[in-house]
């Protein structure tokens, strides 16, 4: 799957199947369900799921918390905007 594909399916009421968590919760964020999203983030304990739960917390505004995300990451706090985030972190997951 590519990006363009992935975004398309954002009209859809699932995820694509076969997409890994991670993607399927940058899904659910995309739709604004910021609540499913976390709670599947939150599962994957990986350096993956850690910058994805580090994304979804600077959405939702809590900095502190984003940034202890990042740090488990490995990552210094994106600066970009939270459109340009998400899709590369898309786009990484998708080729992982």
């Amino acid at each position: 799957m590519v990006l363009e594909e992935f975004r398309s399916s954002l009209t859809g009421d699932l995820p694509p199947a076969g997409v890994s968590p991670l993607v399927a919760a940058l899904w659910w964020a995309a739709r604004g369900d910021w609540d499913k999203a976390h709670t599947i983030a939150q599962d994957v304990e990986s350096p993956d799921g850690a910058r994805v739960h580090a994304y979804l917390h600077r959405r939702e505004g809590d900095q502190a918390n984003a940034g202890y995300w990042y740090r488990r990451a490995g990552m210094t706090p994106s600066r970009s905007p939270l459109d340009v985030e998400w899709e590369e972190i898309v786009r990484a997951l998708l080729k992982a």
